[in-house]
C-alpha cells in the first residue's frame, strides 16, 4: 500500500522550514546535502527545500557543477545538491565530489531513492550508515513503484536502518510535508553491515588510525582498503607518514588474502545485503497491465508508429496533398484514425505482439524523435514567429516604443544640446547611440526582446517537454549506433541535444565521455554545426516564412556535415572510443509546474546572459560605424560574402557580429530577409553559413578553459573556412537546379 497523507498533495511554495536536527537539538543545520543515485528526482527536492534561488559553480579543482541555495526560511542554512552517484568509494569525478563534499563536513544528508529500484538505493544508505553522519531517507517516485505492483513497508525499513523514512512523490509535491518532520528527526543509522572475518580485522586495525574525522572511520578505512587514490590527498594532509605507511601495509596484506580483489568483495557485500534487506521491506503484487511511465518500450513503439503516420500526414499537408476545402477535415480525420489506431494498438495484447514484430524500438525512437522536432518546428516557426513576433516588433517597438524613445531623445537634444554649446556632430552621435542605425533601442533591445524573446519561449516550452518526459537518456541508446560512426556513443546525444539549449553548458557537458578523444569530438561538433536555442529560435522563425525545402536543405546539410566532420576527426585523432553504459529512466508524463519552471529559469539565464551580449554587440557595432571601421570589414569581406555566397554586402555584418553572439548573427540575417534583401536561396545559404560559424565569444572561452588555447585556436582556424566553403557549395547546388 502507499501511504501517504492527501493533505500532503499540495505542493510546496516557498520551500520546506528546516528544523533542527534531532528531537533533542536547538540550533538548526547549517549544511544540508542531498544525495542519491542519478535520476531520482534530487533536484525536485532541491527546489522544495531551497525555492527556485539557486547559485551553481564548479566543485574546487574539477569541472563539476554543484549546486548551492539557502532555505527560504532560514537564510543561514544552506542547500547542497550533489551530483548523483552510486557509490561513495568514487569511480568517476562525479562520485569523488559528493564523497568530497560529505569530507568536508554536512550536519544533514538527505538521500533520495528512487522507490522502485530499492537495492540500488540501500547501497548507498548502508554507506551513509558507515559514514556516521545523520541522514533522512526518502523514497521517492511511489507512484512508479506502485504501478509495478511493489509496495515498501517504510516503518520496516526505518526501523531497520534507525532513520526516517519518507515517501514522496516529489513532483506532485506529495509527500513533501512529511520530509518536514522527518527532518528534526535525522540520525545516525545504527545499521552495521558485517563484512568476512579479515576485511573487519584490517578494520580493526585502520579506524582507530581514521578517527575523529567528519567522515565515519569505518567508511574512511573501507575507502582505503578498497584502494581509493583520490583518498590521498586527504591523508597526506591529516596522517603522519607511519600513519599512511600502516595503511598501505594492511591494505596490502588484505589484498593478497583475497586475491587483489579487496574492491571487489567490499561491493558484492554491500550489494548482498542491500538486496537481501530490499526483499524484507518489499512487496511485489501481480498488476494488470503497466503504465506508460514504466514500460516505456511497448508505449514507445505504439506512440513513435502514431507520431510518423500522423507526421507524414502533416507533411503531406504542407507538400501540397492534402489542400482544399476539405483540406482541414482531412487532416482532423486523420488525426482521429490515427490516434484510435494508437490506443487500440498500446490496449490490444494482440497488436502489441505484432508491434514488437513488426516496429523496433529503434526505429520507433527515431520516429517519435522526428515528429518532436516536427512540432517544435511548426510551434516555433509559425506560431512564435508569425504571431508573437509580428506583434512585439511592429505594434509594440514599431508604433510605440521606438517612436516614444525617439521622441524623448529628440526633446532632450533640442533642449540640451547645440542651444547648449554641443556640436551637432556629437548631438547626432548621441542620438544615433540609442535610435539611430545601431541603437541600442532600435536594434538591441527590438532584437532581444521583439525579435528573439518570444521564438526562444517557444522553443524552450518544447524543448522542456522533451526533457521532462524522460525522453533524452533514451535517445542516447536509440541513436548510439549512429555516433558510432563518428567514433562516439550514444551518450554524446546529451550534450548535442543540451547544445540546442545552450552550446557553452554543452561543451562544459563534453565531460561525460569517457576519453580525451570523446571530449574533443564533442566539442569539435557543437563549435561547428549545433545551434543553441536562441539562434535555433530565430532560425525556425525564418524558415516558417520560406517553403517547406528550405529548413529540409539546412538541416541535411548541417547533420550531413556533422556527420563527415566526426567520421573524419575520428580516424584521425588519437584515441580510443568508449562503450556505451547508461541508466535508462522511464518515459514519464511531462508536469506542467516542472516545464514551467525549467522554462522561466532558461529565460532567466536569456535575460541575464544573452541581452547584455545583445547591447555590448550593438555598441561594438555603432563603435565600428562610427569610426568607419565597419565599413572597411564589410568591405573587406564582400569578395567572399558577396562573391562566393552571392549574398549582400549588408551580410558581413551578421558574420561580423555572428562571433559576438550566434543568434545576433542570425537575427541580422532573419531581419534582412523580412526587409526583402535576401530571396529564399540566399536565406539558406546565409543560414547554413553562419550555424557553421565559429562558436561565440563565451564558447570559445569555455573551449579554452576545458581543452587549451590550442585546441581552441585549433577549432576554430578550421571552422571559419569551413563554413565559408560549404556555403558556397549549398549557393552553387541550389542554384543549379534551378532555385533563386
Amino acid at each position: 500500500m502507499l501511504r501517504i497523507d492527501t493533505v500532503a498533495s499540495t505542493p510546496v511554495d516557498g520551500g520546506i522550514p528546516l528544523p533542527a536536527v534531532g528531537s533533542g537539538s536547538s540550533a538548526p543545520p547549517q549544511r544540508i546535502a542531498l544525495v542519491g543515485n542519478p535520476n531520482v528526482g534530487k533536484s525536485v527536492i532541491f527546489g522544495a527545500l531551497s525555492g527556485v534561488y539557486a547559485t551553481v559553480s564548479n566543485f574546487p579543482g574539477t569541472t563539476v557543477e554543484v549546486t548551492r541555495a539557502a532555505s527560504r526560511s532560514d537564510p543561514a542554512v544552506e542547500i547542497v545538491d550533489t551530483p548523483g552517484v552510486n557509490s561513495l568509494v568514487p569511480n568517476s569525478e562525479d562520485e569523488q565530489v559528493t564523497r568530497d563534499i560529505l569530507l568536508d563536513g554536512v550536519d544533514l544528508v538527505v538521500q533520495v531513492a528512487d522507490a522502485k529500484n530499492l537495492p540500488r538505493a540501500l547501497i548507498l544508505s548502508l554507506q551513509l550508515a558507515e559514514a556516521k553522519v545523520p541522514f533522512v531517507l526518502v523514497l521517492n517516485m511511489m507512484d512508479e513503484a506502485t504501478d509495478r505492483g511493489l509496495s515498501v513497508d517504510a516503518a520496516a525499513l526505518s526501523t531497520t536502518l534507525g532513520v526516517p523514512v519518507v515517501e514522496t512523490i516529489a513532483i506532485r509535491g506529495v509527500g513533501l510535508r512529511h520530509l518536514h518532520t522527518a527532518l528534526a528527526r535525522a540520525a545516525v543509522s545504527r545499521y552495521r553491515l558485517a563484512y568476512p572475518p579479515g576485511v573487519e580485522t584490517a578494520l580493526a586495525h585502520l579506524q582507530p588510525l581514521l578517527a575523529g574525522h567528519r567522515l565515519g572511520d569505518r567508511l574512511l578505512a573501507l575507502m582505503c582498503l578498497a584502494g581509493d587514490d583520490t583518498l590521498r590527498p586527504w591523508l597526506e594532509r591529516t596522517a603522519g607518514a607511519g600513519e599512511r605507511a600502516l595503511v598501505d601495509q594492511v591494505r596490502r596484506d588484505l589484498d593478497t588474502q583475497l586475491g587483489g580483489r579487496t574492491g571487489y568483495e567490499l561491493s558484492r557485500c554491500r550489494l548482498r545485503a542491500a538486496e537481501q534487506l530490499a526483499r524484507r521491506v518489499t512487496q511485489v503484487r501481480p498488476t494488470e497491465g503497466p503504465a506508460l511511465a514504466v514500460d516505456p518500450s511497448r508505449a514507445e513503439s505504439a506512440l513513435g508508429i502514431l507520431g510518423l503516420l500522423s507526421t507524414l500526414t502533416l507533411l503531406a499537408g504542407d507538400l501540397g496533398f492534402v489542400n482544399g476545402p476539405a483540406g482541414p477535415w482531412v487532416r482532423i480525420a486523420a488525426w482521429a484514425g490515427l490516434a484510435s489506431a494508437g490506443v487500440a494498438a498500446y490496449r490490444s495484447p494482440a497488436m502489441r505482439v505484432a508491434l514488437g514484430r513488426w516496429a523496433s524500438q529503434r526505429l520507433a525512437g527515431l520516429a517519435m524523435l522526428f515528429v518532436v522536432l516536427y512540432v517544435v518546428y511548426r510551434f516555433v516557426g509559425v506560431f512564435a514567429a508569425g504571431t508573437a513576433v509580428d506583434f512585439l516588433e511592429n505594434t509594440v517597438c514599431g508604433k510605440y516604443i521606438v517612436p516614444w524613445v525617439t521622441a524623448v531623445i529628440d526633446a532632450a537634444i533640442a533642449r540640451l544640446g547645440p542651444a547648449g554649446g554641443v556640436s551637432v556632430a556629437a548631438v547626432q552621435l548621441v542620438r544615433n547611440l540609442f535610435v539611430g542605425p545601431y541603437g541600442l533601442i532600435t536594434v538591441a533591445l527590438t532584437y532581444a526582446f521583439a525579435i528573439i524573446l518570444p521564438i526562444v519561449t517557444a522553443f524552450f516550452l518544447a524543448f522542456s517537454v522533451l526533457e521532462d518526459s524522460g525522453y533524452l537518456p533514451r535517445l542516447a541508446v536509440i541513436v548510439n549506433r549512429v555516433f558510432r560512426g563518428m567514433g562516439l556513443n550514444g551518450k554524446a546525444v546529451l550534450p548535442m541535444v543540451l547544445g540546442l539549449g545552450c552550446d557553452t553548458m554543452a561543451t562544459l557537458t563534453a565531460r561525460i565521455m569517457e576519453t580525451r578523444k570523446e571530449r574533443v569530438l564533442v566539442t569539435l561538433l557543437l563549435a561547428l554545426g549545433v545551434p543553441c536555442s536562441a539562434q535555433l529560435g530565430v532560425i525556425l522563425g525564418l524558415f516558417g516564412a520560406l517553403p517547406l525545402w528550405a529548413p529540409v536543405v539546412w538541416g541535411g546539410v548541417v547533420a550531413g556535415l556533422l556527420f563527415a566532420v566526426g567520421f573524419l576527426a575520428a580516424r584521425l585523432l588519437p584515441g580510443e572510443r568508449s562503450d556505451l553504459i547508461l541508466e535508462v529512466p522511464p518515459v514519464r508524463r511531462p508536469q506542467l509546474s516542472n516545464i514551467l519552471i525549467k522554462t522561466v529559469g532558461r529565460l532567466e539565464w536569456y535575460l541575464k546572459e544573452a541581452v547584455p551580449i545583445f547591447l555590448l554587440g550593438t555598441l561594438v557595432l555603432f563603435v565600428l560605424d562610427a569610426t568607419g571601421m565597419l565599413s572597411r570589414i564589410v568591405a573587406a569581406g564582400e569578395p567572399v560574402v558577396a562573391g562566393l555566397l552571392q549574398l549582400p554586402a549588408r551580410a558581413s555584418e551578421a558574420f561580423l557580429v555572428g562571433f559576438f553572439r550566434r543568434d545576433y548573427g542570425s537575427a541580422g540575417i532573419y531581419a534582412m530577409f523580412q526587409d526583402g534583401v535576401l530571396s529564399p536561396v540566399q536565406a539558406v545559404v546565409a543560414m547554413v553559413t553562419i550555424t557553421l560559424f565559429v562558436p561565440c565569444v563565451a564558447n570559445f572561452f569555455v573551449i579554452v578553459k576545458e581543452r587549451g588555447w590550442r585546441t581552441a585556436v585549433a577549432m576554430s582556424a578550421f571552422i571559419f573556412p569551413f563554413a565559408f566553403f560549404a556555403g558556397t557549395v549549398v549557393n552553387v547546388a541550389l542554384r543549379a537546379v534551378g532555385l533563386r
